[in-house]
């Protein structure tokens, strides 16, 4: 890790520990005073978390000019080193036609010295042959006035013999000279071979120490991007940190959930009086919600034809679909949660989530972060921001505050079926009556019906009148 790096990671510690330093001024109050709830947030913080931004941005920027810096350097250094390549090849070949040339002269060379060879032996057969006739003419000198025109025939054959020596020694004067060219010729070249291979040496050495180089950098460049992708990991924690620890407003988290609702509506039959077939339908709106490994969309029991009495309703059918814009799917089944049956889910896989096309909403992880939490009506279209009380004798719903219900939007009189969120924007829960919310952290089932336009094998009303008796056996205020 490179100076600069260390000093953005220490300038980093040192304003988050002053960003999150704040004295909370509501520890100080008197004991025995009741906590008065704020609804302003104080400056501090966010200036802090400001600044904070602010440090990790010039970090990132001043990383990313180094970067674009050794990018560069890497670059012409990998230019350099193409050039030093191509030199090298270019001396390689040069090489390589020298040696050829080279070789063809040792060819020619070898060539003249076997033609001097066979005139020397020719010049030597041909005075072999000048001193036999000299011979033979002293010995038939006696014959030679006897025979004059034989005489005449030996001579002509003599200086005939002696032009062919002139001639013969003649090309060897010739060969002797190209012999003496070729030598000239064959030293000059291998003095060019030494030279190339001298600075072919000389390239390859600055190749190799270029190649090292560009090694050292990549080593380099590879540590500063390790170092770059832990800065940025870190940045990205510290940026969902602040998300998840900043809360939104109500209006923020009303529109949300405006921008992101689905229709469900619901067709059942069962039968009415006298046998007669009766129709019930009903329409909610309401949104996907996620505990990290399913999907479902959740409501209220009273918000679909079903209900939960005794004796139960023996159904015919139950169908209906999941509506958002233009987009539309079936609801396959429908299940009645584990803790509360009141609260109804209705699994989608994530193709028809992906065509519905709206955000899905995590389950809240932490519902006790914050003191006040932000009711939305599904069906009338009424939100606002109520405190809620945690009940020891009831650890899987929280109590709603309604001496601190303060409505934004239209007639605010919670009741059940309301979806409750925290003041992050995650689900919490949903109301099970008008005081109590039940929280969702799984979507455990304890009884499920298949959708279907059949459903007579189901055991529809022996189910509903189990389920019934469970909530009749919860205490009178989960009721």
């Amino acid at each position: 890790m490179n100076r600069s790096i260390l000093i953005v990671i220490c300038d980093f510690l040192l304003v988050s520990l002053l960003a999150f330093s704040t004295v909370d001024i509501n520890k100080t109050t008197t004991e025995g005073v009741p906590p008065q709830v704020r609804t302003t947030i104080s400056t501090n913080q966010n200036e802090g978390r400001q600044d904070l931004a602010a440090v990790m941005r010039l970090a990132l920027e001043q990383e990313r000019k180094g970067r674009e810096l050794l990018v560069g350097e890497l670059a012409r250094t990998r230019d350099a080193v193409s050039q030093q390549q191509a030199l090298l090849g270019e001396r390689e070949k040069q090489v390589t036609t020298f040696r050829q040339e080279l070789q063809q002269k040792e060819r020619q060379t070898m060539q003249l010295e076997l033609q001097q060879t066979n005139l020397l032996q020719q010049y030597a057969a041909a005075q072999n042959n000048a001193q036999a006739l000299s011979q033979k003419l002293l010995s038939t000198s006696t014959e030679a006035m006897v025979s004059k025109e034989r005489l005449a025939d030996v001579q002509a054959e003599i200086r005939k013999q002696a032009e062919q020596a002139a001639a013969l020694q003649q090309q060897l004067g010739q060969l002797a000279q190209s012999n003496q060219l070729v030598l000239t010729e064959k030293q000059r070249l291998a003095g060019q071979l030494q030279v190339a291979e001298a600075e072919k040496r000389l390239v390859a050495d600055q190749a190799a120490r270029m190649q090292e180089e560009v090694k050292v950098e990549r080593a380099e460049k590879a540590k500063l991007v390790e170092g770059v992708k832990a800065l940025a990991t870190s940045s990205e924690r510290l940026a969902q940190e602040i998300q998840q620890t900043r809360p939104l407003a109500p209006n923020t988290i009303f529109s949300q959930f405006v921008t992101n609702r689905v229709n469900l509506n619901f067709w059942g039959v069962h039968s009415g009086f006298l046998g007669m077939e009766s129709i019930k339908r009903s329409d909610t709106q309401s949104l996907l919600v996620s505990d990290g490994t399913n999907t479902v969309a959740l409501c209220h029991v009273q918000d679909t034809p079903l209900t939960l009495g005794h004796p139960g309703t023996e159904w015919q059918g139950l169908t209906g679909t999941l509506e958002r814009n233009t987009a539309s799917t079936p609801i396959q089944s429908l299940s009645f949660y584990q803790l509360d049956p009141r609260i109804v889910f209705l699994p989608v896989t994530s193709a028809e989530a992906s065509k519905l096309g709206c955000t899905v909403y995590r389950t809240s992880s932490d519902p006790y972060k914050f003191q006040d939490a932000v009711l939305v009506g599904a069906r009338e279209g009424y939100y606002g921001e109520c405190s809620f009380q945690i009940d020891l004798t009831t650890p899987q719903y929280v109590k709603m505050d309604h001496n601190s219900l303060k409505g934004f939007f239209g007639k605010f009189n919670p009741s059940r079926g309301d979806l409750v969120f925290s003041r992050t924007g995650e689900l919490i829960g949903v109301m099970a009556n008008n005081t109590y919310c039940v929280m969702i952290k799984n979507f455990n089932a304890m009884a499920t019906f298949q959708c279907s336009q059949d459903m007579g094998s189901q055991k529809t009303g022996e189910r509903l009148s189990h389920l019934y008796s469970l909530i009749a056996a919860l205490p009178y205020k989960l009721q």
